[in-house]
């Protein structure tokens, strides 16, 4: 198997695991400030969150250059 597709295909559902985990972290943090919980308690879920999200956006931006590495080499 080529390993461009091998990567893509590791990295992408990896990526988009992280996606949603960080936006499920960051909706806690929202509510946890909706319910006037302590300012470190929110902030905290708030700066894990975006660091989960933004790692699964750079982990599936890695993945898609990949699957265009491995097209551009099959020529589609």
């Amino acid at each position: 198997m080529d390993q461009h597709y091998q990567k893509w295909s590791e990295l992408a559902p990896r990526g988009l695991l992280m996606i949603g985990a960080g936006v499920s972290i960051v909706g806690h943090a929202t509510v946890l400030r909706a319910r006037r919980k302590p300012t470190w308690k929110w902030v905290f879920f708030g700066i894990l969150g975006l660091i989960v999200l933004n790692s699964g956006v750079s982990l599936f931006g890695e993945s898609m250059k990949h699957r265009t590495l491995y097209e551009s080499k099959l020529g589609l």
